[in-house]
């Protein structure tokens, strides 16, 4: 069987977001450490630890095929040492298939799952600012990502999507469907809204695509969507993207006390890449015109940033919108 043709066949991208292409980022790869993200990175979202816990040993069995085609010399599952069940249900696969594959516990934070994060705290090395895993010597997929594996190796391509379906619905929900059921459907199978008038989330409620209603009833499940999230139309979250581009430069001009708590707590400047969002709010106060700045190397390293949303949801003690900025930069950048 040659894994890397039954992959490609089955259509298998990144589940974790990005949707890579997965034969790609496994072609001509000899990695010394095949991780497995099962960290469940965003909040309320339960797909991956559903998946870990009732198809564990499918789930080890394709760590082990793709292991073996990378020529792995480590293959860990990293979860979060908080996930009892999860690691109960596969140190039994592992156990059972007497399988060379390993765990690796990581410590209950966010954002564990970012993938330079999980490079770090399963390996000990720093992916380098702009690169990914493979520079370091490893390749990082997503737990759903190896039942789509597992599914290929059977020579099912992967046309279904397993989601999380919560918030302000009569039952949250796992459900499996088919790529291009339209939210509406998927929220059905959850009992409905509790709302007369809510905002979606297509994704987690810290890096999801933020959906009106109207936009809502239009989206469907894609190979990518990992969670809808049925929230209060007064929320926060729908507050926050009320907010014009504008405004929110007046009030990085008017509020940015500079602190530093934005990028104190910044996970990639954590991990010494040079990046600071409260210099990147500090220039954008200045001046709204983003496209006069793209040659200010402070402004460029937005591109660094991996929109996790600590600044703007946790550190910023001003309710500023650090990753909102990194994001319009991010944009005009890849313009």
């Amino acid at each position: 069987m040659d894994l890397l043709k039954c992959i490609e066949d089955a259509g298998i991208v990144g589940c974790g977001g990005a949707g890579f292409p997965t034969h790609v980022k496994y072609k001509g790869a000899k990695v010394e450490y095949l991780i497995i993200n099962g960290a469940e990175c965003e909040p309320l979202l339960r797909t991956d630890r559903y998946l870990m816990i009732h198809q564990a040993e499918r789930r080890v069995a394709a760590v082990e095929a793709v292991g073996e085609l990378l020529e792995a010399k480590f293959c860990k599952i990293a979860l979060k040492h908080t996930y009892k069940e999860e690691i109960k249900a596969l140190e039994e696969a592992i156990k059972g298939r007497q399988s060379r594959v390993e765990l690796a516990l990581l410590g209950s934070f966010y954002p564990a799952g970012d993938e330079q994060t999980i490079v770090y705290e399963v390996s000990g090395r720093v992916v380098p600012p702009a690169g990914i895993p493979l520079n370091v010597g490893c390749v990082v997929s997503n737990v759903a990502t190896m039942l789509c594996v597992s599914e290929a190796m059977e020579g099912v391509p992967f046309t279904e999507k397993y989601l999380t379906v919560t918030g302000e619905v009569a039952h949250p929900v796992i459900v499996k469907v088919p790529v291009g059921t339209s939210f509406d459907d998927c929220i059905a199978l959850a009992g409905g809204t509790k709302r007369a008038r809510y905002f979606i989330v297509s994704g987690g409620p810290m890096m999801g695509k933020r959906l009106t209603m109207e936009e809502a009833h239009q989206a469907v499940v894609t190979k990518t969507t990992s969670g809808i999230l049925v929230l209060p139309g007064t929320g926060r979250i729908a507050q926050k993207a009320e907010i014009t581009l504008q405004h929110m430069f007046n009030r990085a001009k008017s509020a940015c006390i500079q602190c530093r708590y934005c990028t104190d707590m910044c996970p990639r400047h954590l991990l010494g890449h040079p990046l600071a969002p409260n210099k990147i709010m500090r220039k954008l106060g200045i001046s709204s015109d983003i496209k006069s700045m793209l040659d200010d190397p402070d402004v460029q390293n937005a591109a660094l940033c991996c929109e996790c949303g600590i600044c703007e949801d946790y550190a910023c003690p001003m309710g500023l919108q650090p990753k909102r900025g990194n994001q319009q930069v991010k944009a005009a950048l890849r313009e």
